[in-house]
């Protein structure tokens, strides 16, 4: 069950994510000790983790686990080293709980009829999902089903490539045909999360929605939302949505714009040192690389020694016109920068 009332939040120590994991996967006994009280909570909490994931399992949620950039710079902002970034039990944890959260606070106020902002995500294209499944079948795999698409059968897929060579470059693939979400002022249910109801309500210090969401939620609480203040929602939501899915883009842009910035940085200091890497992508300009450490960067065609190559689009994959040999995404390669 549930309740939506005003709260204050009590903080009675300060955790980590590493620490909390200590405790709930690796039983490491001084962590133990030091949340001694905590531990009994800690572990219904990892309880709970488990029976939220697996019901979002069964109905179908996409989880994509492609390892993001973990840029660590020094105090005058150089970059020091370049890692993925590390999820464990206790990241999950609190995805989990957020994600419980959002969905029934967008239920909640859908089924009250009020004015509310929506994060939804839509069905993906029948053009992008064809161009997917012709990717995908490359590498032996194969969606089910014509037209739309369920969740269920993009789970499946990410299920059988994870820890396959190929699981981040699939993933990816995945990823890119999807449509993006955003906000709305109408529920259309969010393809992604297979959730029928979803918004954005946990992080109202750092995003607008959310902000804009805990102000409609208030005027509920504290009896003010009458006819006026609904007829005020109904006529600013629609762009106060529009504006939040814009500026989203943007600041995504941004950080994208900057991950790379800070890689090119970091690989500069590496120049003409080898790496071993995995081919990410194959274009008829060459191939990409990425490294253990996320970063990704072109060998052009040209570069490609021992044969003249050229791009074989169905294999996806660059191929020497005299030897055959190839060069196919989810290989792995060995490359000097």
């Amino acid at each position: 069950n549930h309740k939506i009332v005003e709260s204050v939040i009590h903080s009675n120590c300060r955790m980590t994510y590493t620490k909390v994991n200590n405790v709930i996967e690796n039983n490491d006994p001084d962590q133990i000790k030091e949340y001694e009280e905590f531990v009994p909570m800690l572990r219904d909490m990892d309880k709970l983790r488990k029976i939220l994931n697996n019901r979002r399992k069964l109905r179908g949620a996409v989880n994509f686990d492609f390892p993001e950039p973990k840029i660590i710079l020094d105090s005058e902002g150089k970059v020091l080293d370049i890692k993925p970034y590390e999820r464990n039990s206790a990241t999950n944890l609190i995805e989990e709980f957020m994600l419980v959260c959002n969905e029934t606070i967008a239920e909640d106020y859908y089924w009250q009829s009020i004015p509310f902002v929506f994060r939804n995500h839509d069905q993906p294209d029948e053009e992008k999902i064809e161009g997917l499944k012709k990717l995908i079948s490359a590498f032996g795999y194969r969606i089910k089903g014509k037209g739309e698409i369920h969740p269920m059968e993009i789970q499946k897929l990410i299920e059988k490539v994870k820890d396959t060579p190929q699981e981040h470059i699939i993933s990816r693939m995945v990823l890119r045909s999807m449509k993006q979400a955003k906000y709305q002022a109408e529920n259309i249910g969010h393809f992604g999360l297979a959730a029928k109801f979803y918004c954005h309500f946990t992080s109202p210090i750092r995003r607008y929605p959310d902000l804009q969401i805990h102000r409609i939620i208030k005027d509920v609480l504290r009896g003010r939302m009458n006819g006026a203040r609904e007829e005020h929602y109904r006529s600013i939501l629609p762009e106060v949505a529009r504006q939040s899915s814009e500026r989203e883009r943007k600041a995504d842009e941004a950080e994208r714009e900057t991950i790379k910035l800070k890689k090119v940085e970091y690989m500069s200091h590496h120049l003409w040192e080898e790496f071993d890497g995995v081919i990410s992508g194959v274009t008829a300009w060459g191939i990409y690389v990425e490294l253990p450490n996320t970063v990704e960067g072109l060998v052009r065609t040209a570069s490609l020694h021992g044969d003249y190559f050229e791009y074989n689009e169905s294999a996806c994959a660059m191929v020497g016109v005299h030897t055959g040999k190839s060069y196919a995404i989810g290989q792995k390669v060995k490359v000097q920068v």
